[in-house]
């Protein structure tokens, strides 16, 4: 693991750490074997003052992470496939495409996205590094690069006569640690005409509504407006429009482009920022406190509950489930199991806590008192998923932005 004492995006050593969660596993390696002891990392981050992004102050490579066994599938999620439908339509309408357009993914995982530009008749090509999801993709027809995106095979497909006229990277440029190398290849392969949208996690949303189980080894940066403005403008692209969505717990869609105009969303972003304070260290300073308040308020309500001779299950074997229980010290003394629709995950053990993943059919078939969605940002999803849980009587936690109890139209939250 390498120490990050320069900035990812400008090369900064001016670098302010405001969080800790402490030493983590690496989240998304799934265990199968409960005899191997699992190495822990350090998990921290830092502000850039110069250019405003907020990093990681460790590194772990991200083939070590990235790798055979990556275990994350997108089209598991419902709220994702029908959000990623939306975006292609939108962008076949703007963009006038059609049968001689390319669009290109980055990151496109197993195809979630890029089916429905297949679909609709529009020539795709994907990359991804996890042979797994790619290899799903692959097998439905979707042309996919089992690799690195690169400058490297940028230049590599232009020499081939493929450049895009809409590249998408969705979810990606958080989990990549060579910022600038990824966007100068974005810079290569778009078209003089093209453009990129780029979707993230909002650094906005991840401090105010307490995020912080998003914060993983695999999340190198969290982003802002001011930060990807920064960022593209290095490598002679535009940012011209922002916008933002309610996936993933609050997202932001970049657009960006080299002929472009800037729109007035991107000015708007940029000003709200520097006036809440998003541009100075001092934004992110409680960040740590309010984090461990969480903590301190989902241990205990759990514990109360245990007490009473409740019995509590979760859903959702997601990164952010497993840091949320291993920051609590949450194990499978208190939650029996976690339930997941994804068969890829079914019959492991989440990452240090240990705890059994199991199909969802387990639910109603031992119907817990208790569910702890661990993907509070597909609640909505899950809490629809398991009606009969609810008819039956069982009650849904959530701990994000705070633990709270929720049952049809009521809540409590443990305040």
């Amino acid at each position: 693991m390498a120490k990050v004492t320069h900035c990812r995006s400008c090369g900064s050593s001016e670098l302010v750490s405001f969080l800790s969660l402490g030493r983590m596993p690496i989240i998304n390696n799934l265990i199968t074997d409960l005899d191997v002891d699992e190495p822990r990392y350090p998990l921290e981050v830092a502000f850039c003052k110069r250019c405003t992004l907020v990093q990681l102050t460790e590194e772990l490579p991200a083939e070590v992470i990235f790798n055979a066994d990556y275990p994350y599938y997108s089209s598991y999620a419902d709220a994702l496939l029908e959000h990623s439908r939306r975006h292609v339509e939108k962008l076949i309408a703007e963009r006038n495409l059609g049968p001689t357009s390319q669009v290109v993914e980055l990151a496109s995982n197993d195809g979630y996205l890029l089916q429905y530009f297949k679909a609709a008749g529009v020539p795709v090509l994907g990359v991804d590094p996890a042979p797994g999801p790619a290899r799903v993709a692959q097998e439905e027809g979707i042309p996919t690069l089992v690799e690195f995106f690169n400058p490297k095979l940028a230049n590599r497909l232009v020499a081939k006569g493929i450049q895009a006229d809409v590249i998408l990277a969705n979810n990606v440029l958080a989990h990549i640690p060579d910022l600038n190398g990824f966007v100068e290849g974005i810079a290569i392969l778009l078209k003089e005409t093209g453009i990129a949208t780029i979707e993230n996690p909002y650094v906005r949303d991840l401090v105010e509504q307490r995020q912080f189980d998003t914060i993983y080894h695999e999340h190198y940066c969290y982003h802002s407006v001011t930060g990807i403005n920064n960022l593209m403008k290095r490598h002679g692209l535009t940012l011209f429009r922002v916008e933002h969505y309610p996936i993933h717990g609050g997202s932001l869609r970049y657009h960006v482009g080299k002929n472009v105009t800037v729109e007035p969303s991107v000015h708007a972003y940029l000003e709200e920022e520097h006036r809440i304070g998003m541009d100075r260290p001092e934004y992110y300073l409680e960040f740590g406190s309010r984090a461990a308040a969480v903590r301190e308020a989902l241990l205990a309500l759990l514990m109360e509950l245990r007490a009473q001779g409740k019995r509590i299950a979760a859903y959702g074997a997601a990164a952010k489930g497993a840091i949320m229980l291993n920051y609590a010290g949450i194990g499978p003394e208190i939650i029996q199991f976690v339930a997941d629709r994804n068969p890829h995950k079914q019959g492991k053990y989440l990452p240090g806590v240990r705890i059994p993943i199991s199909p969802p059919e387990r639910i109603l078939e031992e119907q817990p008192d208790y569910l702890l969605v661990l993907i509070w940002n597909l609640k909505d999803e899950v809490m629809r998923q398991q009606a009969e849980f609810a008819r039956r009587g069982g009650k849904f936690i959530v701990a994000i932005p705070y633990p709270e109890i929720l049952q049809g139209e009521s809540a409590f939250v443990s305040r």
